[in-house]
């Protein structure tokens, strides 16, 4: 549940494309802005089998998943994509609230002629991302892999809870919106990832994930969240911790939030088939980073269970 983007992660998640395979990065020009994505496996792809759609973090491009595709097997199909302002697509300010972005990725799905059913993967806030687009577009998507996802769902009673059991000054919710505010204090960023971290400020502002609260629930899909449990509380943070005064008490603040997270996604998951949690202590946020193949395999076992479940249908 670590932050969406933090001050030393900027470097490690924000790129452009690039694959240890070469499918060749391709642009489309959607309400006149360019995007660009990469599409593999399409040509041997079978009717009715599962598209694998990648969705990354806050202002992380798709080149953030480009260790995990040597791992994957070869008849699979995907594609990766830089959200607009990331990378080497272009800003377009008419996308304004996470709902715009979703209706850009089913505009791009569209136009490059990909039909469904999509199996997606979200990593950090891209997990959000993935499940707003369930919702929106329920009969398109097979499956879903969430990668570390932030947790929308956490409540301000909740929030407060940890505050008050962990003798914390300072709420996640409230650091969500400091860390957002922080960033955009950084001159070097671009315009397109400013663009992100202010659409992700007017989202939880004044209320939390606010278009994220009244989701119908989730179709019954084969699902899979992988988590980072127990994680080493990373120098950054005691540094933000101390120089902006928050008086988080760390350990104790993490394993609270964390607990909820995967109650969350654990109740989000409950009358789902073939679906799991799975926990993985002392990992970090970057999973995919650090074990691509194990991050890989459980792609693989989703896509294989949504097969499955599409097979019966």
């Amino acid at each position: 549940m670590r932050l969406p983007i933090s001050f030393l992660l900027i470097a490690l998640f924000y790129g452009t494309i690039v694959f240890s395979q070469t499918p060749e990065r391709k642009f489309v020009t959607i309400n006149s802005k360019k995007l660009a994505y990469k599409i593999f496996g399409a040509e041997t792809r079978k009717a009715n089998e599962p598209f694998l759609v990648f969705e990354s973090g806050l202002g992380s491009g798709g080149g953030n998943f480009s260790n995990l595709f040597s791992f994957l097997p070869n008849d699979i199909s995907g594609i990766v994509y830089d959200r607009n302002g990331i990378a080497e697509s272009e800003t377009d300010p008419s996308i304004k609230t996470d709902a715009d972005v979703i209706k850009r990725l089913h505009d791009l799905l569209n136009t490059l002629k990909i039909a469904p059913p999509y199996l997606f993967i979200g990593h950090s806030i891209g997990g959000p991302f993935i499940r707003l687009y369930a919702s929106t577009y329920p009969d398109e998507v097979s499956g879903l892999v969430f990668i570390d996802p932030t947790d929308y769902m956490l409540t301000h009673e909740e929030d407060e809870y940890v505050k008050n059991k962990t003798s914390s000054s300072t709420g996640y919710r409230d650091l969500f919106l400091i860390n957002l505010n922080y960033i955009l204090k950084d001159s070097s960023i671009s315009t397109g990832f400013q663009s992100e971290v202010k659409r992700e400020l007017n989202e939880s502002s004044p209320v939390f994930f606010k278009n994220y609260t009244e989701l119908p629930p989730l179709k019954n899909i084969p699902v899979t969240v992988l988590i980072a449990y127990n994680k080493h509380i990373e120098n950054y943070e005691t540094e933000m911790n101390k120089s902006l005064k928050l008086n988080i008490n760390l350990v104790s603040w993490w394993k609270e939030l964390d607990d909820l997270r995967i109650k969350h996604y654990a109740d989000m998951i409950k009358n789902n088939a073939d679906s799991r949690v799975i926990l993985l202590p002392q990992y970090s946020h970057g999973i995919h980073h650090q074990n691509p193949q194990l991050v890989a395999k459980a792609i693989q076992e989703t896509y294989e269970n949504c097969l499955k479940t599409l097979t019966k249908k």
